[in-house]
């Protein structure tokens, strides 16, 4: 069992925080506030190579692997969980073109997505159809050379922003069987956007729904097989879970460390809080906890990696604890702070609005435990 980073995973680790330092971190208030989608930021974090992390390098991705995402994201997302989190759904996107798509495909699509010059979004969810994604609706009939999609797609983050649409749809019987992978291109006839959804956190990117109104979409931009949609989606989930969790978990690093420092500065009757046993033991366990959520879900990416039998079960497992945990470190980090903690100035109350859907996301975590007891109940 190896615990510790190379050389190449500490550099490119530093790499990710450094540029979150000073890229991410002192405009996440502003970009928060503002609603706004920092895409030139975005671009900036391309040309590091972490628009295409596991993309394969002949066109313009960086290769890496499923634990190096893991760590890059960690970082980028103590400077801005929702700018590192919607990278990471760019990323996924990128990786299901990369990985099941002709070499056509690949060479006409990624070498621009790695770079940000297109921006990619992936649709799955339905307003009928959240957490049970093989109930989906939205249909493609084939019609000589095209498909005809109608249906719409719920909370996209990119909606209505982003270039290219990685969309599951359903080509054939009911189930999972009948679904399909197909990229729609921004400006297809018959593809539009519903109003930008007003949310809780993730402000700095744009979320609608994606409706398509007898929208003709090439043949040539169906992804693997016919039926193969399902499966395509469940495997980009594991590493999506993986992601989702080292996002949340850098927030909670981040909110972490301002607690510490603020029980240091904080003079309460005489003598800082740090010297109050009640908050050192809430810093204690808080800490604790965050350990063993990061070595779950590095445990998780390695097992992804290795294409472990049990990796799905275990990108489960790490996705449900290392959003939970995080949620809680985050608010406790803000219950330290107390009044100041629930006011704007401090980042805390944005940490904690942020870091609240990725409970939510990629699979509830009331899912992740369906997952997870399926798995274990097979043998």
């Amino acid at each position: 069992m190896q615990f510790g980073l190379s050389e190449d995973q500490r550099a490119f680790q530093e790499m990710a925080r450094t540029f979150a330092a000073e890229e991410l971190a002192p405009h996440a208030a502003e970009w928060d506030r503002t609603h706004f989608f920092p895409v030139e930021t975005l671009r900036k974090a391309a040309a590091l190579g972490l628009a295409g992390i596991y993309v394969k390098e002949d066109v313009g991705g960086s290769g890496l692997t499923r634990l190096d995402a893991a760590l890059v994201f960690e970082a980028l997302s103590e400077g801005c969980t929702s700018t590192a989190a919607f990278l990471s759904i760019h990323n996924m996107a990128s990786w299901m073109i990369d990985t099941f798509g002709t070499e056509l495909q690949r060479h006409r699509f990624l070498p621009k997505l790695t770079t940000m010059e297109l921006i990619a979004s992936y649709c799955l969810t339905e307003p009928s159809s959240g957490s049970d994604a093989a109930s989906l609706r939205t249909r493609a009939v084939k019609d000589g050379d095209y498909y005809v999609l109608n249906g719409s797609k719920a909370f996209i983050s990119g909606g209505g922003v982003s270039d290219l649409y990685v969309c599951m749809v359903r080509t054939g019987e009911a189930g999972a069987k009948g679904i399909s992978c197909l990229i729609v291109e921004k400006g297809t006839p018959g593809l539009s956007f519903g109003a930008p959804e007003r949310k809780m956190g993730w402000n700095s990117q744009p979320t609608a729904q994606v409706i398509f109104e007898d929208c003709r979409v090439p043949v040539a931009n169906l992804i693997g097989k016919e039926g193969e949609g399902f499966k395509i989606a469940m495997m980009g989930l594991d590493g999506g879970r993986l992601n989702i969790g080292a996002c949340a978990l850098g927030t909670a690093k981040a909110a972490f460390s301002r607690a510490k420092a603020y029980l240091g500065e904080r003079q309460q009757f005489g003598k800082p809080l740090s010297a109050f046993q009640a908050l050192q033991f809430k810093l204690a366990d808080m800490a604790t906890e965050f350990e063993a959520a990061r070595l779950l879900l590095l445990q998780a990416a390695t097992k992804v990696d290795e294409k472990a039998p049990d990796a799905t079960m275990h990108a489960a497992m790490a996705k449900r604890y290392a959003t939970d945990v995080s949620f809680k470190v985050v608010n406790e980090a803000l219950q330290i702070h107390g009044g100041y903690g629930y006011l704007n100035d401090f980042p805390l109350e944005r940490h904690l609005r942020d870091v609240r859907v990725h409970q939510i996301l990629e699979g509830t975590n009331e899912i992740m435990r369906v997952i997870i007891a399926r798995e274990l109940l097979k043998s």
